[in-house]
């Protein structure tokens, strides 16, 4: 183990003076590009509308787009959040849990005992 030690420092100590050059061959960068042209400004309007409601131990946020409801996020006190979710634009909500589309679980009946 000692040799290995010693051997490391001589290795180490060997390096340092190559470490240290000057070198004269070295050539500049390029010239950086410029950036790109700025991107168009935001249409205000597609940006989605959020109004979060406290009440009764929980916590509703109404997502909406040009003024229609989209989206809702209900945050209980206590519990898991779940959102409910308008996928036809008809106004009818379906559940989702964490933001999972449209699982469905099989119910099968394998065998009885």
């Amino acid at each position: 183990m000692p040799r290995l030690r010693v051997l490391l420092a001589a290795f180490a100590l060997a390096t340092v003076p190559a470490l240290a050059q000057n070198r004269t061959d070295l050539q500049p960068l390029p010239a950086t590009p410029p950036p790109p042209p700025d991107m168009a400004p935001l249409d205000a309007a597609l940006e989605p509308q959020v109004t979060i409601t406290k009440r009764e131990g929980e916590t509703v946020e109404e997502h909406r787009i040009n003024g229609k409801l989209y989206r809702i996020k209900v945050t209980p006190e206590h519990g898991v959040p779940y959102y409910l979710v308008d996928r036809e634009g008809d106004g009818n909500f379906t559940r989702e849990t964490m933001g999972a589309p449209d699982v469905s679980v099989p119910m099968w009946v394998i065998g009885t005992f």
